[in-house]
């Protein structure tokens, strides 16, 4: 498999964990972003610390606002073109912050995932897209990402979307205080622990592998069991008897 992919919003912590896992994996990279000095710094880290299983992927740099339809397809044309390769894999990795969400995010989203199809149907190519949502209710991602998995899955795509919780990174550490510890994690979070840009970052990765060929049109939450807990569904589960009955009810075991 030709692997290569675009990562917008590339001067994140979370795209450069990401982009330093697909590298590693041996994909090539294009990484847009409106900030030339922070995708520069993404490019420096993957080649200081992320070498490759071999000397043939291609990491390039595209300068592009993808909050626009014209920005949107330079940064696809612009990133295949550098690449010489079809992009196989988009990665629409946004801002987070709740005040820019709907422009950064959705907007972005729309936009870039609209150019990707086209060039990606013009290819011929097999693709997969990954959205990162705000994880805010409403933000717009999960109907996009589940009209663009039923239009464009005949064509060979698929297109699924993360929404991970808070999670540590440079621009969320105001979030966390001078003593983070002072709020435990387990108040917030039942898994115990605060979020980290791996966990989403690895989630994403698989999300683009052929090991989730499967999947598509889905929202992925990278949430520590978060939203679970703030289900009306959610309840005490009751360890079963040797009859297979939990309190009143059989689960029927026998």
């Amino acid at each position: 498999m030709n692997r290569t992919a675009m990562i917008t919003g590339a001067g994140s912590g979370l795209s450069q964990a990401l982009a330093r896992l697909l590298a590693e994996a041996g994909w090539s990279l294009a990484l847009v972003g409106r900030d030339r000095a922070a995708i520069e710094a993404v490019q420096k880290d993957l080649t200081d610390n992320a070498p490759s299983p071999n000397d043939s992927i291609k990491i390039v740099l595209v300068k592009a606002d993808v909050r626009t339809g014209e920005g949107a397809y330079h940064a696809v044309e612009t990133a295949r073109a550098l690449l010489e390769q079809p992009l196989r894999g988009l990665v629409n990795c946004a801002d987070n912050s709740r005040s820019r969400a709907a422009r950064t995010n959705l907007d972005g989203a729309f936009f870039t995932l609209g150019a990707f199809t086209e060039q990606m149907i013009a290819d011929g190519e097999r693709s997969s897209a990954v959205l990162v949502s705000t994880g805010a209710a409403g933000d717009g991602s999960e109907d996009l990402v589940s009209a663009a998995a039923a239009t464009y899955a005949p064509q060979g795509l698929r297109v699924n979307a993360v929404a991970p919780a808070l999670m540590r990174t440079p621009a969320t550490l105001r979030f966390f205080g001078d003593q983070p510890t002072d709020r435990s994690p387990a108040e917030h979070y039942p898994l115990g622990r605060w979020g980290d840009v791996l966990d989403t970052a690895r989630t994403v990765r698989w999300l683009l592998s052929d090991e989730a060929a499967w999947i598509n049109g889905q929202v992925v939450p990278v949430d520590g069991s978060r939203g679970v807990m703030r289900t009306p569904a959610a309840t005490t589960f009751g360890k079963p008897d040797r009859t297979g009955r939990v309190g009143n009810r059989s689960t029927d075991l026998d």
